[in-house]
């Protein structure tokens, strides 16, 4: 049961550019997990900047760093 629960500054997306992004994001879990699209779950939470830090950094990001399997080029 994948979940993806992507955190990202504020886009102007429409709801075409939101499934699109969806779909490409399921057909890598797809491919890569051998998952079934059903059971594929994904959010998109925009974050303000100036609340990157608490509700990203500082919960999701930093006390996983050893987990990630893609790393960020930045630090706080």
């Amino acid at each position: 049961m994948p979940h993806v629960d992507i955190k990202c500054f504020p886009r102007d997306l429409n709801d075409e550019q939101k499934s699109a992004l969806a779909a490409d994001i399921a057909d890598v879990i797809i491919r890569h997990l051998n998952s079934k699209e059903s059971s594929i779950s994904i959010a998109l939470n925009e974050v303000s900047p100036e609340d990157w830090k608490a509700l990203a950094w500082d919960t999701d990001i930093a006390p996983q760093m050893d987990k990630l399997l893609k790393k960020p080029g930045y630090s706080m």
